[in-house]
């Protein structure tokens, strides 16, 4: 089994990383899918192929710019449905569509970067965008601590996640790992359990809810700005 390192994200992650801090963008991450990203081979052959084609995920800028423009406490979340389960080694899961939900607070110019942003982050799962919407993105943390692991993302009516620490009783067969990666490039990122994650906005074909699965990840990034 994978171990999960804890890791405090400060103010000086950029010089740790080489990068002027003023050139880095910062802030928190979130990931639900529709199969479990932390499972065994047992679960997993049951899902591959079958479920995990759908997934919910977003970011919350703490600080930074993209493409010049200052993007402190702005969101933006990406809804996806893919050819396939994403993460699945052996197949391929393109083409894939996305919708695309903005914070609604982000000035024209902001929701341009925003996009920008999204799409650099999301690579090909955001490459074909079909639908942008403008919503109150909320993205919070238990008393403000990522390892607290509980976590709720709200995008207007579209879109919510809310996750809780898994624990001993989710491993069920005694060789779970997390068996796919975040979508998303993250500095750290830690497997959770789903509360709640649903997708109820149009442009997919489809609308969705999987809860109480073992396929949510929660996480915290620092990339540098373009």
């Amino acid at each position: 089994m994978k171990k999960l390192i804890p890791f405090l994200l400060c103010a000086s992650v950029g010089f740790a990383a080489g990068i002027p801090t003023q050139r880095t963008v910062i802030g928190d991450y979130i990931e639900a899918r529709t199969a479990d990203v932390f499972t065994g081979p047992c679960f997993a052959n049951s899902e591959g192929g079958l479920v995990g084609e759908l997934a919910v995920f977003g970011w919350k800028i703490d600080k930074g710019s993209w493409q010049g423009v200052d993007l402190d406490g702005l969101s933006v979340v990406g809804a996806v449905k893919a050819a396939a389960t994403l993460g699945d080694v052996h197949h391929n899961y393109y083409p894939a569509k996305a919708v695309l939900i903005v914070d609604e607070k982000a000035s024209p110019e902001q929701r341009i970067a925003l996009r920008g942003f999204a799409q650099k982050m999301g690579g090909e799962l955001l490459s074909d965008i079909v639908r942008v919407e403008y919503q109150p993105i909320d993205l919070t943390f238990k008393n403000n601590d990522l390892h607290s692991m509980q976590a709720t993302l709200t995008a207007g009516s579209l879109a919510k996640i809310q996750t809780r620490a898994l624990n001993e009783g989710y491993h069920l067969c005694r060789k779970e790992e997390i068996w796919y990666e975040p979508l998303t490039k993250t500095t750290h990122s830690m497997p959770v359990y789903a509360l709640a994650h649903n997708f109820k906005g149009q442009g997919l074909g489809t609308t969705w809810s999987s809860p109480d699965k073992r396929s949510e990840f929660v996480g915290n990034f620092a990339v540098p700005s373009e």
